[in-house]
Protein backbone atom coordinates (compact mmCIF):
# COMPACT_ATOMS: atom_id res chain seq x y z
CA UNK A 1 0.00 0.00 0.00
CA UNK A 2 1.31 3.21 -0.95
CA UNK A 3 1.85 5.65 2.00
CA UNK A 4 -0.67 7.99 1.05
CA UNK A 5 -3.40 5.23 1.02
CA UNK A 6 -2.14 4.44 4.57
CA UNK A 7 -2.51 7.94 5.19
CA UNK A 8 -6.08 7.88 4.33
CA UNK A 9 -6.68 4.62 5.57
CA UNK A 10 -5.63 5.37 9.17
CA UNK A 11 -6.15 8.88 9.04
CA UNK A 12 -10.02 8.15 8.64
CA UNK A 13 -10.35 6.17 11.64
CA UNK A 14 -8.41 9.19 13.56
CA UNK A 15 -10.91 11.46 12.04
CA UNK A 16 -13.82 9.53 13.09
CA UNK A 17 -12.88 9.88 17.16
CA UNK A 18 -11.84 13.10 16.62
CA UNK A 19 -15.61 13.84 15.21
CA UNK A 20 -16.32 12.09 18.23
CA UNK A 21 -14.59 13.82 20.92
CA UNK A 22 -15.40 17.28 19.22
CA UNK A 23 -18.97 16.55 19.39
CA UNK A 24 -19.17 15.56 22.72
CA UNK A 25 -16.96 18.72 23.70
CA UNK A 26 -19.67 21.45 21.69
CA UNK A 27 -22.37 19.41 23.27
CA UNK A 28 -20.99 20.65 27.13
CA UNK A 29 -20.01 24.17 25.46
CA UNK A 30 -23.98 24.66 24.71
CA UNK A 31 -24.52 24.29 28.51
CA UNK A 32 -22.15 27.19 29.32
CA UNK A 33 -22.78 29.49 26.59
CA UNK A 34 -24.20 30.34 23.13
CA UNK A 35 -21.14 32.19 21.77
CA UNK A 36 -18.71 29.79 23.41
CA UNK A 37 -20.89 26.67 21.88
CA UNK A 38 -20.09 28.95 18.03
CA UNK A 39 -16.32 28.89 18.90
CA UNK A 40 -16.53 25.46 19.61
CA UNK A 41 -17.95 24.68 16.26
CA UNK A 42 -15.80 27.41 14.56
CA UNK A 43 -13.10 25.48 16.24
CA UNK A 44 -14.15 22.14 15.15
CA UNK A 45 -14.85 23.36 11.58
CA UNK A 46 -10.85 23.91 10.99
CA UNK A 47 -9.57 21.33 13.03
CA UNK A 48 -11.88 18.82 10.58
CA UNK A 49 -11.25 20.38 7.43
CA UNK A 50 -9.76 17.30 5.23
CA UNK A 51 -5.78 17.11 5.64
CA UNK A 52 -3.96 14.49 5.34
CA UNK A 53 -3.52 14.03 9.70
CA UNK A 54 0.44 13.24 9.68
CA UNK A 55 1.00 13.78 12.86
CA UNK A 56 -1.53 11.57 14.48
CA UNK A 57 -1.13 9.25 11.86
CA UNK A 58 2.51 8.76 12.94
CA UNK A 59 1.38 8.06 16.37
CA UNK A 60 -0.58 5.72 15.21
CA UNK A 61 1.77 3.57 12.93
CA UNK A 62 4.70 3.46 15.39
CA UNK A 63 1.97 2.01 18.14
CA UNK A 64 1.21 -0.16 15.72
CA UNK A 65 4.38 -1.13 14.80
CA UNK A 66 5.71 -2.42 18.07
CA UNK A 67 1.84 -3.82 19.41
CA UNK A 68 0.76 -5.24 16.05
CA UNK A 69 -2.78 -3.30 16.77
CA UNK A 70 -5.13 -0.30 17.00
CA UNK A 71 -7.64 0.14 20.12
CA UNK A 72 -9.37 2.66 21.13
CA UNK A 73 -6.80 3.97 23.38
CA UNK A 74 -4.46 5.20 21.24
CA UNK A 75 -7.04 6.65 18.40
CA UNK A 76 -8.40 9.03 21.82
CA UNK A 77 -4.34 10.00 21.68
CA UNK A 78 -4.06 10.62 18.32
CA UNK A 79 -7.57 12.67 19.14
CA UNK A 80 -5.03 14.80 21.32
CA UNK A 81 -2.22 15.11 18.91
CA UNK A 82 -4.39 16.11 16.50
CA UNK A 83 -5.41 18.99 19.21
CA UNK A 84 -1.77 19.27 20.11
CA UNK A 85 -0.58 19.99 16.27
CA UNK A 86 -3.94 23.07 15.57
CA UNK A 87 -3.62 24.46 18.78
CA UNK A 88 0.40 25.56 17.41
CA UNK A 89 -1.26 25.85 13.96
CA UNK A 90 -3.82 28.61 15.50
CA UNK A 91 -1.57 30.53 16.90
CA UNK A 92 0.98 30.75 14.06
CA UNK A 93 -1.78 31.47 11.83
CA UNK A 94 -2.13 34.72 13.88
CA UNK A 95 1.20 35.46 13.90
CA UNK A 96 1.63 35.09 10.75
CA UNK A 97 -1.16 36.88 9.79
CA UNK A 98 -2.43 34.06 7.18
CA UNK A 99 -5.86 34.50 6.01
CA UNK A 100 -6.42 30.64 5.12
CA UNK A 101 -6.13 26.94 6.32
CA UNK A 102 -6.83 24.29 3.95
CA UNK A 103 -9.32 26.23 2.14
CA UNK A 104 -10.90 27.83 4.69
CA UNK A 105 -10.53 31.53 6.57
CA UNK A 106 -8.36 30.75 9.83
CA UNK A 107 -9.51 30.91 12.71
CA UNK A 108 -8.76 34.84 13.97
CA UNK A 109 -10.15 36.02 10.21
CA UNK A 110 -13.21 33.56 10.87
CA UNK A 111 -13.81 35.57 14.06
CA UNK A 112 -13.63 38.90 12.81
CA UNK A 113 -15.26 38.15 9.53
CA UNK A 114 -18.42 35.74 11.21
CA UNK A 115 -18.73 37.92 14.37
CA UNK A 116 -17.19 41.56 14.78
CA UNK A 117 -16.22 42.75 11.46
CA UNK A 118 -13.09 44.97 10.77
CA UNK A 119 -12.49 44.27 15.04
CA UNK A 120 -9.23 42.84 14.69
CA UNK A 121 -9.06 42.79 18.40
CA UNK A 122 -11.61 40.37 19.17
CA UNK A 123 -10.91 38.02 16.23
CA UNK A 124 -7.36 37.98 17.51
CA UNK A 125 -8.30 37.52 20.89
CA UNK A 126 -10.69 34.84 20.38
CA UNK A 127 -7.85 33.29 18.18
CA UNK A 128 -5.35 33.21 20.86
CA UNK A 129 -7.65 31.86 24.00
CA UNK A 130 -8.94 29.30 21.65
CA UNK A 131 -5.36 28.09 20.75
CA UNK A 132 -5.30 27.88 24.33
CA UNK A 133 -8.31 25.56 24.74
CA UNK A 134 -7.24 23.49 21.68
CA UNK A 135 -4.29 22.49 23.79
CA UNK A 136 -5.94 22.01 27.18
CA UNK A 137 -8.48 19.68 24.82
CA UNK A 138 -5.66 18.05 23.88
CA UNK A 139 -4.43 17.46 27.39
CA UNK A 140 -7.65 15.68 27.98
CA UNK A 141 -7.75 13.40 25.37
CA UNK A 142 -4.49 12.08 26.40
CA UNK A 143 -5.26 11.96 29.87
CA UNK A 144 -8.64 10.16 29.98
CA UNK A 145 -7.34 7.77 26.92
CA UNK A 146 -6.88 4.80 29.48
CA UNK A 147 -3.14 3.88 29.19
CA UNK A 148 -1.75 3.22 32.64
CA UNK A 149 -0.76 6.25 34.66
CA UNK A 150 2.91 5.99 34.46
CA UNK A 151 2.66 6.11 30.73
CA UNK A 152 0.78 9.13 30.30
CA UNK A 153 2.60 10.56 32.69
CA UNK A 154 5.85 10.11 30.33
CA UNK A 155 3.59 11.10 27.35
CA UNK A 156 2.30 14.33 28.82
CA UNK A 157 5.80 15.26 29.70
CA UNK A 158 6.99 15.02 26.25
CA UNK A 159 4.02 16.68 24.51
CA UNK A 160 4.86 19.46 27.84
CA UNK A 161 8.63 20.15 25.85
CA UNK A 162 7.60 20.07 22.94
CA UNK A 163 5.42 22.75 23.18
CA UNK A 164 7.67 24.49 24.92
CA UNK A 165 10.18 23.78 22.12
CA UNK A 166 7.87 24.99 19.26
CA UNK A 167 6.99 27.95 21.03
CA UNK A 168 10.41 28.91 21.45
CA UNK A 169 11.20 28.12 18.06
CA UNK A 170 8.32 30.37 16.95
CA UNK A 171 9.45 33.44 19.15
CA UNK A 172 13.22 33.27 16.89
CA UNK A 173 11.44 32.80 13.74
CA UNK A 174 9.57 36.44 14.13
CA UNK A 175 12.68 37.71 15.39
CA UNK A 176 14.52 36.46 12.40
CA UNK A 177 12.04 38.69 10.21
CA UNK A 178 13.93 41.72 11.95
CA UNK A 179 17.56 40.63 11.47
CA UNK A 180 20.40 38.80 9.93
CA UNK A 181 20.45 35.35 10.50
CA UNK A 182 23.05 33.01 9.65
CA UNK A 183 22.76 28.95 8.82
CA UNK A 184 23.89 28.39 12.01
CA UNK A 185 20.84 30.29 13.73
CA UNK A 186 18.39 29.09 11.33
CA UNK A 187 19.69 25.25 12.45
CA UNK A 188 18.80 25.89 15.82
CA UNK A 189 15.26 27.70 15.24
CA UNK A 190 14.33 24.67 13.06
CA UNK A 191 15.38 21.96 15.50
CA UNK A 192 12.52 22.87 17.83
CA UNK A 193 10.06 23.35 15.15
CA UNK A 194 8.60 20.26 12.92
CA UNK A 195 11.72 18.26 14.44
CA UNK A 196 9.99 18.74 17.63
CA UNK A 197 6.72 17.96 16.24
CA UNK A 198 8.00 14.62 15.04
CA UNK A 199 9.88 13.61 18.05
CA UNK A 200 6.17 13.71 20.23
CA UNK A 201 4.05 12.10 17.54
CA UNK A 202 7.02 9.30 16.92
CA UNK A 203 7.94 8.82 20.54
CA UNK A 204 4.37 9.06 21.81
CA UNK A 205 3.88 6.06 19.82
CA UNK A 206 6.77 4.24 21.01
CA UNK A 207 6.32 5.13 24.73
CA UNK A 208 2.89 3.95 24.83
CA UNK A 209 3.46 0.55 22.23
CA UNK A 210 6.26 -0.26 25.27
CA UNK A 211 9.23 0.57 22.56
CA UNK A 212 12.93 -1.24 23.47
CA UNK A 213 14.52 1.57 25.09
CA UNK A 214 17.33 1.73 22.46
CA UNK A 215 14.46 2.42 19.90
CA UNK A 216 13.52 5.76 21.78
CA UNK A 217 16.74 7.46 20.95
CA UNK A 218 17.17 6.21 17.52
CA UNK A 219 13.33 7.26 16.84
CA UNK A 220 14.66 10.33 18.41
CA UNK A 221 17.25 10.70 15.59
CA UNK A 222 14.81 9.95 12.97
CA UNK A 223 12.17 12.58 13.77
CA UNK A 224 14.45 15.20 13.78
CA UNK A 225 16.05 14.42 10.08
CA UNK A 226 12.48 14.36 9.90
CA UNK A 227 11.47 17.66 10.55
CA UNK A 228 14.83 18.63 9.01
CA UNK A 229 14.13 17.64 5.43
CA UNK A 230 10.09 18.61 6.11
CA UNK A 231 10.74 22.27 7.03
CA UNK A 232 13.12 22.61 4.25
CA UNK A 233 10.99 21.29 1.33
CA UNK A 234 8.08 23.27 2.71
CA UNK A 235 9.68 26.41 3.05
CA UNK A 236 11.07 25.55 -0.76
CA UNK A 237 6.89 24.92 -1.75
CA UNK A 238 5.81 28.17 -0.19
CA UNK A 239 8.70 29.65 -2.88
CA UNK A 240 7.70 27.73 -5.85
CA UNK A 241 4.73 26.14 -5.69
CA UNK A 242 1.74 27.67 -7.75
CA UNK A 243 -1.32 28.85 -6.22
CA UNK A 244 -3.25 26.04 -8.38
CA UNK A 245 -1.75 23.27 -6.28
CA UNK A 246 -0.36 24.57 -2.76
CA UNK A 247 -3.91 27.22 -2.06
CA UNK A 248 -1.46 29.75 -1.78
CA UNK A 249 0.40 32.53 -3.39
CA UNK A 250 3.89 31.71 -3.65
CA UNK A 251 6.90 33.44 -2.26
CA UNK A 252 4.69 34.71 1.47
CA UNK A 253 7.46 34.10 2.99
CA UNK A 254 9.38 36.64 1.52
CA UNK A 255 6.58 38.85 1.82
CA UNK A 256 6.46 38.78 5.46
CA UNK A 257 10.83 38.86 5.87
CA UNK A 258 11.14 35.50 6.89
CA UNK A 259 14.49 33.97 6.05
CA UNK A 260 13.85 30.21 5.26
CA UNK A 261 17.12 28.26 4.71
CA UNK A 262 17.32 28.70 0.97
CA UNK A 263 17.03 32.39 1.38
CA UNK A 264 19.47 32.48 4.14
CA UNK A 265 21.68 30.78 1.33
CA UNK A 266 21.09 33.20 -1.19
CA UNK A 267 21.85 36.49 1.12
CA UNK A 268 24.90 35.02 1.80
CA UNK A 269 25.34 34.47 -2.00
CA UNK A 270 28.99 34.73 -3.72
CA UNK A 271 27.47 37.26 -5.90
CA UNK A 272 26.68 40.40 -3.82
CA UNK A 273 24.43 41.85 -6.96
CA UNK A 274 22.31 38.94 -6.38
CA UNK A 275 22.12 39.22 -2.49
CA UNK A 276 21.52 43.05 -2.55
CA UNK A 277 18.73 42.50 -5.54
CA UNK A 278 17.01 39.57 -3.29
CA UNK A 279 16.94 41.99 0.29
CA UNK A 280 15.04 44.45 -1.72
CA UNK A 281 12.13 42.19 -2.49
CA UNK A 282 12.34 40.96 1.28
CA UNK A 283 9.07 42.39 3.44
CA UNK A 284 8.04 43.70 0.50
CA UNK A 285 4.03 43.29 0.26
CA UNK A 286 1.89 41.68 -2.66
CA UNK A 287 5.05 41.01 -4.99
CA UNK A 288 3.60 41.08 -8.53
CA UNK A 289 4.12 38.28 -10.72
CA UNK A 290 7.60 39.47 -11.96
CA UNK A 291 9.04 40.20 -8.61
CA UNK A 292 8.08 36.93 -7.49
CA UNK A 293 9.99 35.16 -10.76
CA UNK A 294 12.83 37.48 -10.18
CA UNK A 295 12.63 36.33 -6.14
CA UNK A 296 12.53 32.61 -7.83
CA UNK A 297 15.42 33.52 -10.68
CA UNK A 298 17.61 35.13 -8.10
CA UNK A 299 16.95 31.92 -5.38
CA UNK A 300 18.12 29.61 -8.28
CA UNK A 301 21.20 31.65 -9.39
CA UNK A 302 22.59 32.68 -6.39
CA UNK A 303 22.87 28.58 -4.92
CA UNK A 304 20.86 29.41 -2.39
CA UNK A 305 18.12 26.65 -3.90
CA UNK A 306 20.35 23.94 -4.65
CA UNK A 307 21.88 24.45 -1.18
CA UNK A 308 19.08 23.97 1.26
CA UNK A 309 17.60 20.89 -1.21
CA UNK A 310 21.00 19.26 -0.37
CA UNK A 311 20.73 19.83 3.28
CA UNK A 312 17.14 18.69 2.99
CA UNK A 313 17.98 15.10 1.17
CA UNK A 314 20.83 14.50 3.76
CA UNK A 315 18.76 14.96 6.58
CA UNK A 316 16.30 12.60 4.33
CA UNK A 317 18.71 10.04 3.88
CA UNK A 318 19.68 9.86 7.87
CA UNK A 319 15.73 10.18 9.05
CA UNK A 320 15.51 6.41 6.48
CA UNK A 321 18.75 5.14 8.12
CA UNK A 322 17.07 5.73 11.67
CA UNK A 323 14.00 3.94 10.88
CA UNK A 324 15.83 1.41 9.27
CA UNK A 325 17.46 0.69 12.54
CA UNK A 326 14.65 0.53 14.99
CA UNK A 327 12.52 -3.21 15.44
CA UNK A 328 9.21 -1.19 14.16
CA UNK A 329 7.79 -4.11 11.93
CA UNK A 330 8.48 -3.84 8.01
CA UNK A 331 4.96 -2.28 7.62
CA UNK A 332 5.44 1.15 8.99
CA UNK A 333 9.23 1.30 8.05
CA UNK A 334 8.28 1.14 4.86
CA UNK A 335 5.50 3.45 5.18
CA UNK A 336 8.09 6.23 6.62
CA UNK A 337 10.59 5.56 4.45
CA UNK A 338 8.44 5.85 1.92
CA UNK A 339 7.00 8.96 3.17
CA UNK A 340 10.58 10.38 3.64
CA UNK A 341 11.66 9.56 0.22
CA UNK A 342 8.39 11.62 -1.35
CA UNK A 343 9.75 14.47 0.13
CA UNK A 344 13.49 13.72 -0.97
CA UNK A 345 12.12 13.58 -4.66
CA UNK A 346 10.05 16.18 -4.30
CA UNK A 347 12.55 19.09 -4.11
CA UNK A 348 12.98 18.42 -8.06
CA UNK A 349 9.74 19.47 -8.89
CA UNK A 350 10.59 22.93 -7.93
CA UNK A 351 14.06 24.30 -10.37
Amino acid sequence: MSWEKTLDQYGELIEAQLKQFLDETIQNAKEYHPFIENVYNDLAEYILRKGKRLASTSTLLVYKGYTGKIDERILQVCVGIELYRHAILIHDDLVDMDKTRRGGPTLHTKFINSYNPYNERFGDGTSVFTGNIAYALATRAIMTSGFSMDALEKVLLLTFEGYRAVNESQILDLLFEFKDVTVEEWTAMAGNRASSLFQVTLLTGALLGNAPETDLDTLTNAAENMGFSFDIQDDIIDSFAPKEEYGRSPCLDISKNKKPLHVIYALNSKDPSKSQALKCLLGKQFLNFGEVDLARKLLRESGGLDAAKAVSKKHAQQAKAYINQTSLDSEVKEFFSSFITYIEDSLEWYK
